[in-house]
């Protein structure tokens, strides 16, 4: 006799739920901020959580030019880059790429809290980041979310 009661239910594509979310980053630590926002693309605060499926939220974070960073963080911590030749190591204080774009340094902190495959690829496409309150994603009627909220 069968008299299993559980089922291990996976997320697929067709059984994703999609909302889409609104972050204000103002005042917000930049780490803090970008750790809650990668939870929120990858869906692990949703019941469904399948790791290898994209069952997260759309994020649309604001106010990106109002972020804070702690310590000496302004002026030490550098992002570091390659363009490919031979002695080509460029590098950026976090004080030049904030006058550079606000939205980069944000951008940047999240995608490095995603998986580094495939699938962090299309969750990274997921995050909008944009410095002022307006944002392209006004039709989708994004609910506010307080950080807070998000473990």
């Amino acid at each position: 006799m069968d008299t299993l009661s559980y089922k291990t239910v996976s997320a697929n594509k067709a059984t994703v739920n999609k909302e889409w979310v609104l972050v204000d980053a103002e005042g917000q630590t930049l780490g803090r901020l970008a750790s809650r926002v990668a939870i929120l693309l990858r869906g692990k605060h949703k019941p469904n959580f399948t790791p290898h499926v994209d069952c997260g939220d759309n994020v649309v974070v604001i106010n990106a030019e109002k972020i804070n960073l702690t310590g000496n963080k302004w002026t030490e911590k550098s992002y570091i880059r390659h363009t490919g030749y031979p002695g080509g190591q460029k590098s950026l204080t976090a004080t030049e790429l904030f006058e550079k774009d606000p939205s980069r340094l944000v951008e940047k902190s999240v995608k490095g809290m995603l998986p580094k495959n495939k699938l962090g690829a299309t969750l990274f496409r997921n995050l909008t980041v944009v410095n002022g309150t307006e944002h392209a994603h006004a039709a989708q009627k994004p609910k506010a979310m307080k950080l807070n909220e998000i473990n």
